[in-house]
């Protein structure tokens, strides 16, 4: 048995969104500031610069997170490693690094609460349901989710959606049923929701946050000819074809992340560690 106070109960911590066991709180204001950064900090809550976190209620079943994302658990809550070797480990190890998502996520099962470390991102909360086959990961979004929902690796249709289209090789793909909490630079109002029956949408940049997974994705010349694409000034743009959703942010995501940096902590802070457990492994089997 255990009692908390002062967490939903304040007026301080308001609830954005809420689905199934997968809470997101906000602190309205940030009050462990010093005179040093007081001024920042102001401006920051005008701005809708604020702390987030998941609050996850675990009812005799099991969620899977990313790595080092875990910051407290409260009652008869069980941790868990989805390695089942050494080779398992170097294999997760990969994929991870391929798509900049932790390489092994730990998985948490029995009854009691969880939540996870703060985050200045903004945290959206995907139903599976509402992506039937599958949703398709811009990289480095992925939090949490229900463990019912499946991790694949897919890799982009041609080598010219890798080179040109800045989206990278692979990417973390998701499907089954359950919730999904996923890390992004821009609120969920601000993501435009693209719906294409047998049709074409073609976007100049990296502005996609996430994709049906039976949309095909490629990277074409925005006109008939590279001179006239040249002469367009769009030049290659990415192409999404097919039956499906899209979900499409107002900046570049990747410019978003060179310009505000990664806020701490993000889920892919487990890297450092990632890397330095492979090299203990190496060291073992060397």
């Amino acid at each position: 048995m255990y009692k908390i106070k002062n967490l939903l109960k304040n007026e301080n911590v308001r609830t954005l969104d809420k689905k199934e066991g997968m809470r997101i709180i906000e602190y309205v204001n940030d009050l462990s500031v010093t005179p040093y950064n007081s001024v920042s900090s102001y401006f920051s809550n005008k701005m809708n610069i604020r702390k987030r976190q998941v609050l996850i209620e675990i009812n005799d079943n099991e969620y899977t997170v990313s790595a080092g994302a875990m910051q407290w658990t409260l009652g008869n809550v069980e941790i868990s490693s989805d390695v089942k070797g050494v080779g398992d480990f170097l294999g997760k190890a990969i994929k991870g690094a391929v798509t900049k998502e932790s390489a092994v996520k730990p998985k948490y099962k029995g009854k009691g609460l969880l939540m996870l470390e703060p985050t200045y991102r903004h945290i959206l909360l995907e139903d599976m349901a509402e992506w039937p086959d599958g949703i398709v990961l811009d990289d480095g979004l992925f939090l949490a989710c229900e463990s019912t929902v499946n991790q694949e690796i897919v890799a982009r249709s041609n080598l010219s959606s890798a080179v040109f289209g800045r989206e990278g090789l692979f990417n973390l793909k998701l499907v089954g049923q359950g919730i999904v909490a996923l890390e992004s630079f821009v609120p969920r109002d601000e993501l435009i929701e693209i719906t294409l029956e047998n049709d074409v949408l073609r976007v100049d940049g990296n502005f996609a946050v996430a994709w049906s997974a039976t949309l095909e994705f490629t990277v074409e010349k925005s006109t008939k000819s590279l001179i006239g694409s040249g002469i367009s000034g769009e030049g290659l743009v990415n192409v999404y074809r097919g039956t499906g959703k899209v979900l499409l942010a107002p900046v570049n995501n990747q410019a978003m992340e060179q310009t505000h940096g990664s806020p701490a902590p993000s889920n892919g802070g487990g890297s450092t560690a990632t890397n330095a457990a492979i090299k203990g492994v190496l060291g073992m089997i060397n």
